[in-house]
């Protein structure tokens, strides 16, 4: 399977460390979005996308770089960081699973943990989730590029 992850990492690494992980399993590329190649991507069995969590909402490099794609057909899966916990009722990734879908993407599944965030309150205490993602965190990571890999949908 050819796999490749757009990703944007930019506070503490906390994204790409998941996105190499993930990558690791799926023998996957990892690039941000301006070093990716849209042939490249059209010749993916498998394309993810993540980033941190930014006032509740993925990176806008990511949201930006997928609007601009063409529609195609495709798998892809989301994925994200954050220093505070998803709301079941609106999860970070549901925009860009929705844009990814009008896009034509069919989307296998999301992944999101909890990452280190010095976000304004947060660093007035040096911030939140210091060990974070930690070994569970990427074990979780692991389990869930498994599941894709394998053809199987990963369990929300």
């Amino acid at each position: 399977m050819k796999a490749v992850i757009v990703c944007v990492s930019v506070s503490h690494g906390n994204t790409r460390h998941v996105a190499d992980t993930m990558a690791q399993v799926l023998g996957a590329k990892v690039v941000c979005p301006e070093e990716a190649d849209l042939a490249e991507l059209a010749g993916a069995d498998l394309v993810g996308f993540g980033s941190g969590v930014f006032y509740s909402r993925l990176h806008p490099r990511l949201t930006d770089f997928v609007r601009a794609l063409p529609t195609r057909p495709g798998r892809a899966f989301v994925f994200a960081t954050s220093g505070l916990p998803e709301m079941p009722p609106a999860p970070f990734t549901r925009p860009l699973v929705q844009l990814l879908r009008r896009k034509g993407f069919e989307v296998d599944g999301t992944f999101s943990c909890r990452a280190f965030d010095t976000w304004t309150p947060f660093k007035l205490v040096g911030g939140i989730n210091k060990q974070r993602p930690n070994s569970g965190d990427l074990a979780a990571a692991q389990v869930f590029a498994e599941r894709l890999r394998h053809g199987r949908r990963p369990v929300a």
